[in-house]
């Protein structure tokens, strides 16, 4: 009996295709809604987030604000931080703009980061072509320099950088290495960016302070002790100034980033499930009508002995067959759509069992909720009734 009711559900359907079709729009709308926007805003917060971890989860970061007495961090403070327990090496910062020459092509503004050894040794997926800075280059103050991707471009169209002489605020440096580019969620992007050793960055800038280090951590799960090691150490280097410095541990950043990735995606998640309600709704419509228009069957139906189960579960399996037939289009819609708009933007295309299962599983609870009021109607028709509008 039940293979009968699954068969009469689908003739049902079948016999009226296009009310079928609209009836099923809202259910498609909503679960493609649900599939595209979730996988969309993971995608690019994967890619956001792939990139604070490549910054590295064992990094804390500090921005020598300064005072009036002390303007920033000086070669003894870092190291101070370099003797931390803990701390498996410091990294400074100094950051300017300024002319870059080669073969009388001029690009100005472009950024110049002093960094050193520490940087490229914690990060040797940044370079593309060449080396990094190592530790004489910092010490002898050696005119050398990476180039970022964008630089490389317009200097050196066609040409291999390595080994070449540009101007940099006039004085000559040698090309050692160039660097990767940045995706487009980078957060600090290299691509306009030149870096020198931190310690020749010093007289091109015409300061002798650090603005900003990368403390390196050797195990990160201690990153909150550490953490407040690096700021007893700069509360003594600041004489106990607080505004003279700000702390920003990566670790604790990518973890606020990624409750916040989770509430956006239950947020957009309940947006679109409005959509499966509306959906819900329709479908409930159409079935109250279909059980209007099939009263002399139902009534027939039930003078030949048919139980008022059986007539509640065909009519359930017809609500349940829209909703599932709608959501196995609307998945399929939404996955396309979200995969273009990935390859768009550039994001990484991520879509995840459980976004799946929670669109198909709401349009098949939709369903059914939806239809059970109908089915119900239909399975309480008095036969005598229905027999009189023969």
């Amino acid at each position: 009996m039940f293979k009968e009711n699954i068969k009469m559900a689908w003739m049902n359907l079948l016999h009226h295709k296009m009310r079928s079709f609209l009836t099923m729009l809202g259910i498609v709308i909503g679960v493609a809604s649900i599939i595209a926007l979730i996988t969309i805003v993971k995608g690019a917060m994967n890619g956001m987030t792939s990139e604070f971890s490549s910054f590295g989860a064992d990094k804390i970061t500090v921005q020598a604000i300064g005072t009036p007495l002390k303007q920033g961090l000086m070669d003894s403070d870092i190291q101070k931080l370099s003797a931390i327990k803990n701390v498996a090496g410091v990294s400074p910062t100094l950051t300017g703009k300024t002319t870059v020459v080669y073969n009388n092509t001029e690009k100005k503004d472009v950024v110049i980061q002093g960094k050193n050894d520490v940087y490229f040794s914690k990060t040797k997926s940044l370079i593309e072509t060449g080396r990094g800075l190592n530790h004489l280059d910092i010490n002898n103050k050696n005119k050398v320099c990476l180039i970022g991707a964008t630089i490389a471009k317009d200097l050196f169209w066609g040409e291999d950088p390595i080994g070449k002489k540009i101007q940099i605020a006039g004085a000559t440096y040698t090309v050692i290495g160039s660097l990767k580019k940045s995706n487009n969620f980078s957060t600090s992007s290299v691509n306009d960016a030149v870096i020198i050793p931190y310690t020749t960055s010093m007289s091109l800038l015409g300061t002798g302070y650090i603005s900003s280090v990368d403390v390196y951590m050797g195990d990160s799960k201690q990153s909150e002790k550490t953490t407040s090691d690096v700021k007893s150490v700069l509360n003594q280097v600041f004489n106990y100034k607080d505004e003279g410095f700000t702390v920003m541990n990566m670790q604790e950043m990518i973890s606020s980033f990624n409750k916040i990735t989770t509430m956006l995606s239950l947020m957009l998640g309940g947006i679109a499930s409005i959509s499966l309600i509306v959906g819900g709704i329709g479908i409930m419509n159409m079935m109250l009508v279909s059980v209007t228009e099939r009263t002399t069957e139902i009534g027939l139906r039930k003078a030949l002995g048919a139980e008022p189960k059986r007539i509640q579960q065909q009519f359930l399996l017809e609500a349940v067959f829209l909703s599932l037939f709608g959501g196995t289009i609307g998945f399929l819609l939404g996955t396309f759509i979200a995969f273009i708009v990935c390859l768009l933007i550039g994001a990484s295309f991520a879509l995840s069992l459980s976004t799946v299962l929670m669109a198909l599983g709401f349009s098949a609870a939709i369903g059914i909720i939806f239809g059970i009021a109908p089915a119900r109607k239909a399975s309480r028709l008095n036969p005598i009734d229905a027999l009189r509008s023969i």
